[in-house]
């Protein structure tokens, strides 16, 4: 759920300063049954509107070319907030990891590392912003993620030979982020790193490996690294999650597509998008069996202590959902983490390991 976001007037504070309240537990539960229920609303009210029109969407200034779109509009939703209501971070600041304070261990963050450089972006911060256009070992990235699907995806934000910035639409398309890219106004499918619509429709960002792992392990991992920090930590409640209960709840939020099959639409799935095709396997399915090697030689492995981000309104206070790493000949691959839904809407036929 994009939710609509106003500015706080705090003055700024240094780190992550959060604190967790105390019935996190009742919080948990109040913001699940207010999330079904007003999900059901949306959809009710969703269904009476009139298809989405790019007339509409040029009257909200955008200056897309519409006129070249690889999907049907119908399938866009507005999330809630305007283009840019969900600001993203264009001038990221980072501390070294050895300053870094007031993360729990098991907090998820995404990790990326480039030419031995690397950074942590804490889902606590993401959460509130969804992308980061940041520059790593001289590398143009955008890092991205969409908490209703739980997808953290990070790009090269060089495209057809430009370097570029990336903003969010307040659109949904199958509950998924879309992105827009300021040189040309073109929308682009996060899940997909594709152009769906505008001057640049069917180009695809190319996918940098990361990986979502607790920031123990980062630190561990990589003690002279770095970690993104909010500019002005009073701007967002950095740490809580406006989110909580989701992923245990009966059914995603905003979404009109295909169920999946034989799991529950918000199950753990891994998804590992190699040649010759795409394959999923449940999250406990790795959990139970530890490792899973498949033909092409790709190892899925289970690792332990890391929180959901999208369970307790307090991160810090999530449930241990564990995460995974995918490897192949010991080098990282791409790979998401999201749900059983979100394979179904854009992996259609792929069939889910469990």
């Amino acid at each position: 759920m994009e939710v609509a976001l106003q500015r706080s007037h705090h003055a700024p504070m240094r780190g992550f300063n959060y604190q967790s309240p105390a019935k996190s537990g009742q919080n948990k539960c109040f913001s699940a049954i207010a999330l079904t229920l007003f999900a059901g609303l949306w959809l009710a009210v969703s269904a009476t509107v009139a298809a989405a029109d790019p007339d509409r969407w040029r009257a909200e200034g955008w200056k897309t070319d519409f006129s070249q779109s690889i999907i049907d509009f119908s399938t866009i939703m507005s999330g809630g907030p305007p283009r840019d209501g969900i600001p993203s971070i264009d001038d990221p600041a980072f501390l070294p990891v050895a300053q870094a304070a007031g993360l729990d261990d098991k907090e998820p963050v995404m990790s990326v590392v480039i030419d031995g450089e690397a950074r942590a972006y804490p889902l606590r911060v993401m959460i509130w912003h969804e992308i980061v256009n940041d520059t790593l070992a001289g590398r143009a990235i955008a890092v991205t993620y969409c908490p209703l699907c739980n997808a953290a995806i990070v790009f090269d934000r060089t495209v057809e030979g430009s370097e570029t910035t990336f903003g969010t639409t307040g659109k949904l398309r199958n509950s998924d982020l879309v992105m827009y890219d300021r040189e040309t106004d073109s929308w682009w499918q996060q899940f997909t790193g594709e152009a769906i619509t505008g001057a640049r429709t069917g180009v695809e960002l190319e996918v940098i490996p990361s990986r979502l792992e607790a920031w123990e392990t980062f630190r561990t991992r990589h003690p002279d690294g770095e970690v993104l920090t909010p500019n002005n930590p009073g701007f967002r409640d950095y740490g809580r999650n406006p989110y909580a209960g989701y992923d245990t709840s009966g059914v995603p939020f905003l979404y009109r597509g295909p169920m999946p099959e034989g799991i529950l639409p918000l199950s753990y799935v891994v998804v590992v998008r190699e040649d010759p095709a795409p394959v999923a396997v449940s999250l406990d399915r790795v959990r139970r069996d530890g490792e899973i090697e498949l033909e092409n030689g790709t190892i899925i492995t289970w690792v332990p202590g890391v929180r959901s981000a999208l369970d307790d309104s307090s991160i810090a206070q999530g449930r241990e959902i564990g995460s995974i790493t995918v490897t192949r000949n010991g080098e990282d691959l791409a790979h998401e983490l999201t749900f059983a839904f979100v394979a179904e809407a854009f992996l259609p036929g792929t069939p889910i390991l469990d």
